[in-house]
């Protein structure tokens, strides 16, 4: 006999909440969501940095924040913690895609990934070049890698408004050409945008990755025991001299792809202890005791069920999408648009930045894509057409996450450095209004 009560008959305020967070879980999920959140999190820093309370925008973010123990004390501003700690996380699940697509997605074979890497650069190459044309002068040639990248986030968010209709391969093309874009950046950042190497803070890392490793051999599992090694990672490329958020790329790199050895596999494991519980009346006495083993064999059969890049990733995603992109856009995209100077200097740069994303990435993309095929070097595949690849293209030019960071890189001069940011918006607000309507004429010749 069933004494389970049914949902009519649970408490209405029980019930209620049951809706709401089943409806809250499926609206995180919808991928347009988190570029939606990430566009108010960018307005809201424009609206805040040109409003009568600018000041209290730059003050909030310059506030030192302090963190030590005993006479150990580290003090930086909340923008530091923000950019160099934060974005840390952001990079780990980047790694953590990059070894997933590596393992068993769109990268995991050469002929399917020849043709999005060769997209890729020319989505790199051309947006450059058009830069430079423009941005000549040393001081602003500085900033030639700012509109390289694509905002995985923000693209397949504005492709996911299109619907349905949209072919699954022109979404994997896309995945695939904005992955091989992050490599690519990360890359640009780690051999052009670092300052002088300190061989100390190698010792530092590399003690962090091999106890990483280490941890990995043994075979433990659980995520926030790896916090220790790398925060020794993060600590030694500081030290170094390389951008410390570069840490999770390499912690995510090195994230296992396949579930830890197991005497029991996991989901027999699972039947295992059920029929256990089922056989015992240890749940019916709630004998602690009696329990503590047969659900310690579930946590950790639930946990190794999916291999830890995959777990992971799940997990952080979320906080990434919804918690840490948006912060980082809130602390980095409040340009004053009255105090930013717009002559000759910085009105190049800005147009550099702007034009290079709205033209370069899709004229790149495009361009070597149509050269690709028609070298048959490769082949497009099933269901993407050219109109696919020109979608493709103009999504590639929402540059926003990745691109304000390389900015942030870049420039040490205040002027450029706005300049900067002021084109890397308008030209991702103006790829991504060319991208949905293109989408649109797309989906409707389908």
């Amino acid at each position: 006999m069933n004494d389970r009560p049914s949902f009519d008959e649970l408490p209405k305020a029980q019930r209620l909440a049951e809706q709401a967070f089943g409806t809250l879980h499926r609206f995180l999920h919808v991928e347009a969501v988190s570029g939606a959140v990430l566009l108010a999190a960018a307005t809201a820093a424009l609206i805040w940095a040109n409003s009568p309370f600018a000041h209290s925008y730059h003050a909030f973010w310059n506030l030192p924040l302090t963190m030590g123990f005993g006479e150990y004390v580290f003090s930086r501003s909340v923008h530091f913690w923000v950019n160099d700690a934060l974005m840390t996380v952001f990079f780990l699940v980047v790694g953590m895609e990059i070894r997933r697509e590596i393992h068993e997605g769109a990268l995991s074979k050469l002929d399917q990934a020849v043709l999005p890497l060769i997209a890729a650069m020319g989505g790199v190459i051309v947006p450059a070049l058009i830069y430079l044309s423009l941005n000549s002068d040393p001081a602003r040639g500085q900033g030639w890698a700012v509109p390289t990248a694509t905002d995985i986030a923000f693209a397949v968010g504005v492709l996911a408004l299109l619907g349905r209709k949209i072919p699954a391969n022109v979404r994997v093309f896309l995945l695939a050409l904005a992955i091989i874009d992050d490599i690519i950046a990360v890359l640009i950042i780690a051999f052009f945008y670092t300052a002088g190497l300190q061989l100390g803070g190698f010792v530092i890392a590399s003690i962090g990755v091999l106890a990483a490793l280490g941890f990995q051999r043994i075979g433990i599992g659980s995520a926030p025991l790896y916090v220790l090694p790398g925060s020794l990672v993060w600590i030694g490329f500081m030290v170094a001299g390389i951008h410390p958020t570069l840490a999770g790329v390499v912690l995510g790199l090195i994230t296992p792809a396949r579930a830890i050895p197991m005497r029991e596999p996991p989901l027999e494991m699972v039947s295992r202890v059920l029929t256990q519980l089922r056989s015992s009346d240890a749940v019916k006495t709630g004998d602690p005791h009696r329990l503590e083993q047969p659900l310690r064999d579930l946590r950790v059969a639930h946990r190794e069920i999916l291999p830890p890049v995959s777990r992971v990733q799940m997990a952080m995603h979320p906080w990434v999408a919804y918690g840490i992109m948006p912060i980082f856009a809130l602390a980095n995209a409040g340009v004053s648009l009255t105090s930013t100077d717009l002559s000759v200097a910085g009105g190049l740069v800005m147009l550099g930045a702007a034009l290079a994303l709205v033209a370069g990435k899709p004229l790149g993309v495009v361009g070597a894509t149509w050269v690709a095929v028609r070298l048959g070097w490769c082949r497009l595949a099933p269901g993407v057409s050219w109109g696919g690849v020109c979608l493709v293209g103009l999504l590639a030019g929402i540059g926003f996450t990745m691109s304000i960071f390389i900015t942030m890189l870049a420039f040490s001069d205040q002027e450029l450095l706005r300049a900067a940011k002021l084109g890397v918006l308008l030209g991702s607000l103006v790829a991504a209004s060319l991208g949905l309507g293109w989408g649109v004429v797309y989906v409707r010749r389908q």
